[in-house]
């Protein structure tokens, strides 16, 4: 087993605390969170109880991210996620044991293009553009 971040409390806690230091300083994405976020410690444990959720299906984590999200629109790019993913395969290449950095980087996808179907994607809005070049809904 390789010596790196078993998939526990600390090894995600330690994983947030990484990776969220390097978004900070990002120059793409750290004035988006800089900005959204006035408090980071809290934040960071919420992110915490997110992984753990999502990871180890413990249930901690109480929010609705895709809201989240939603209110920080203006600001957020298709690109954006993009970037994210690749911060966010970094660290947990470099924290996790392999296959948890496999497990963690496949969540992250899936959870980045559900987030980007919600910003971006309008089939309520898209319907009468489609209707108006002779497409059907």
């Amino acid at each position: 087993m390789d010596a790196r971040g078993q998939l526990n409390e600390e090894s995600l806690a330690a994983l947030v605390a990484l990776f969220y230091g390097r978004v900070r300083q990002d120059p793409e994405l750290g004035p988006i969170f800089n900005d959204a976020i006035a408090d980071w410690p809290h934040h960071l444990s919420k992110l915490t109880d997110f992984w753990h959720s999502v990871m180890l299906t413990s249930g901690r984590f109480k929010g609705n991210p895709m809201m989240k999200h939603l209110i920080h629109k203006a600001r957020i790019r298709p690109e954006h996620f993009d970037r994210w993913l690749a911060l966010w395969d970094e660290a947990t290449a470099e924290m996790m044991a392999p296959e948890h950095a496999e497990a963690m980087q496949l969540r992250a996808r899936r959870i980045g293009e559900s987030l980007k179907l919600a910003l971006y994607f309008r089939p309520d809005l898209d319907a009468p553009a489609r209707q108006n070049q002779g497409e059907t809904p």
